[in-house]
């Protein structure tokens, strides 16, 4: 795998490259801004972007922005984003184009090597890997007006899951259930949330989507992203 990676620290920058070679993942450009991601991608071809939220010059966003810009030049273009804080917008933002290859993790998750590089084989194979604390922020805000609010507790466990971007094996293995009864619950998820029988992993990303796009924020973190 061929991967981009955008962070202004220079030792996390370094400690992330050494961690993914020693995986078996090459890093053909390691950058510290929005801009030079960009033109790295159009240099190199690649896999996949792991991406800092918050770069220079103004350290808000420019990250994120640019890692959007990126997905609407290349559609669809994979892109892992860390972030200090949850920030569910960038979620959003980043799947608002439902073509998955989306992963929003906190920076904590790091060091935890083999979930951090899983997240990132998951994404560039076009899945999603969304922070559990991501999600778990965004259970406990959905309006109740919402259609996620209509779906039992056990279907809700298995949204998270699949919003983490487990596979069915994965979330029966969680969970305790048969891959069966995981496939029937994804199956009612995906009526009560109106989506029309077309791509499975197409629908797994629009059913996220429908969730992020419904909660209901909370509080901008005063920290920042």
């Amino acid at each position: 795998m061929r991967v981009v990676l955008a962070e202004d620290v220079y030792l996390l920058r370094e400690g992330l490259t050494h961690l993914l070679r020693a995986h078996g993942i090459e890093i053909v450009a390691a950058v510290d801004t929005g801009e030079e991601l960009l033109d790295a991608l159009a240099r190199h071809p690649s896999h996949a972007a792991i991406v800092d939220v918050r770069l220079p010059p103004s350290y808000t966003d420019e990250g994120v922005r640019a890692a959007i810009e990126a997905r609407t030049r290349h559609p669809g273009f994979p892109v892992l984003v860390l972030s200090q804080y949850v920030e569910q917008i960038y979620a959003r933002e980043l799947l608002a184009d439902g073509a998955g290859g989306v992963g929003y993790l906190l920076k904590d998750r790091v060091f935890d090597t083999g979930h951090f590089v899983d997240a990132l084989r998951r994404v560039a194979a076009g899945g999603t890997a969304m922070d559990p604390e991501v999600i778990s922020k965004l259970l406990g805000g959905t309006s109740p007006l919402h259609p996620v609010a209509s779906l039992s507790p056990r279907e809700r466990e298995v949204l998270q899951l699949m919003a983490q971007g487990r596979s069915n094996a994965a979330i029966a293995g969680q969970l305790y259930i048969s891959e069966g009864t995981v496939g029937k619950h994804i199956a009612a998820i995906f009526a009560k949330l109106g989506l029309e029988a077309t791509d499975d992993t197409n629908r797994r990303v629009l059913a996220v989507l429908a969730f992020l796009n419904h909660a209901r924020p909370g509080p901008p973190d005063p920290a920042g992203p």
